[in-house]
C-alpha cells in the first residue's frame, strides 16, 4: 500500500479521543449533586417540540461526518477541529465538576415514536452536564471550521448551516439545555475558532515575511 495512503489513514486514529471523552463524560454525567438550575424566564417560553429529537439525533451523524469530511478534504482543518473540539470539551468538563447545573424535563406524555426517542436521551443521557452544551459546542466547531474548507461549493455550505442551526435549536425544543448553555457553548467555539485560525494569523504573517523577502531578494540575483 503506498505510503502516503497508509500516513492518511492513520490519521483516522485521532478520532480515538472520542471514546475517552464520552468515558469522562459518563463519569461526571453521574453527580447530581448540588446541580444549580440556571433557566431564565425567556426558557419558559420556549415550547417542548418533540419533533426536534430528530435533530438532535441527527447531531452523532453530523459531527463525525463532517469530520471524516475535512480528513479527506484538508488534514490541518481536521486536526484542528480535533483540537478545538477536545480543548472545548475538557474546559466542559472542568466546568461540570466545579458548578454542576441541571434542565427541569417535562412529564413525557402521549406515545409515537417521536416521544420513545425522547424518552430514550432522557433514560441514557442524566439532566447534568448543562452548562456548556457539549451538543452546541461541538456543532458550532463543526459549522466554523468548515469555513476553512477551499472549493467548498455554496450549497454544501448553506446545508451545513441549515442543520447545525437546526442541531442547536434542538437542544432547547427537547429541554436538554437552556439558553445559557447555548451561549456559553457558542462563545465559546467562537474563541476556540479564532484561536485556531484568526488571532494566530498576524503573527504567523509576521513571522514568515522576513523569510519571503530574503527569497525575493535571492531571486533578483
Amino acid at each position: 500500500m503506498n505510503r502516503k495512503i497508509i500516513k492518511k489513514l492513520l490519521e483516522l486514529t485521532g478520532l480515538l479521543i472520542f471514546p475517552v471523552l464520552g468515558f469522562i463524560y459518563g463519569w461526571l454525567n453521574m453527580n447530581h449533586q448540588d446541580a444549580q438550575i440556571i433557566s431564565t424566564k425567556l426558557d419558559s417560553y420556549i415550547p417542548f417540540l418533540p419533533i426536534f429529537i430528530i435533530p438532535y439525533i441527527v447531531w452523532y451523524a453530523y459531527v463525525f461526518g463532517y469530520l471524516l469530511y475535512f480528513w479527506w478534504k484538508d488534514s490541518a482543518v481536521y486536526w484542528k477541529s480535533l483540537a478545538a473540539i477536545l480543548v472545548g470539551e475538557a474546559i466542559c468538563f472542568f466546568i461540570y465538576y466545579v458548578f454542576q447545573t441541571t434542565v427541569p424535563r417535562p412529564q413525557l406524555e402521549g406515545d409515537g415514536i417521536l416521544i420513545d426517542l425522547v424518552s430514550v436521551i432522557y433514560m441514557n443521557d442524566q439532566p447534568v452536564n448543562c452548562f456548556p452544551s457539549i451538543h452546541v459546542l461541538t456543532t458550532s466547531v463543526v459549522m466554523f471550521f468548515s469555513l476553512q474548507i477551499k472549493g467548498y461549493h455554496a450549497i454544501h455550505k448553506y446545508l451545513t448551516h441549515i442543520v447545525g442551526i437546526l442541531i442547536i435549536l434542538s437542544t432547547l425544543f427537547v429541554k436538554q439545555h437552556v439558553l445559557y448553555d447555548v451561549a456559553a457553548s457558542l462563545l465559546l467555539s467562537i474563541t476556540l475558532y479564532g484561536c485556531f485560525f484568526l488571532f494566530k494569523a498576524p503573527a504567523w504573517q509576521l513571522e514568515r515575511r522576513p523569510e519571503r523577502k530574503k527569497r525575493e531578494e535571492y531571486q533578483t540575483f
